[in-house]
């Protein structure tokens, strides 16, 4: 499902269709697409707290304004799966993950 919307993203990028919304994000660039990134992440950090009907739906939009951020960026979904497959089977230290003591 991911890949298919990453796809029909791509094809707005190339073929703009009057109305849509993801060519609006396209016309207005990266900065108007990294504000809807921001947008959205804040909203799932606040559904997390509500309910899970309203953090599905809030993930979701995150996930459609980082799939058009990708695109705009031209980065290949491959390359996220590459990325995440790297780091299969890795531990990471526990160290680095303690909170800092503070006075």
């Amino acid at each position: 499902m991911i890949e298919q919307l990453y796809e029909e993203i791509l094809l707005r990028k190339k073929e703009p269709k009057t109305g849509s919304y993801t060519n609006y994000l396209f016309d207005q660039g990266l900065d108007k697409i990294l504000k809807k990134v921001g947008e959205e992440a804040t909203e799932v950090v606040i559904a997390a707290k509500n309910d899970q009907a309203e953090l599905i739906a809030e993930t979701s939009d995150l996930i459609y304004h980082m799939l058009v951020l990708l695109a705009e960026k031209e980065i290949p979904l491959k390359a996220i799966e590459q990325e995440l497959k790297s780091r299969e089977g890795l531990l990471s230290k526990t160290e680095e993950r303690k909170p800092i003591d503070r006075l």
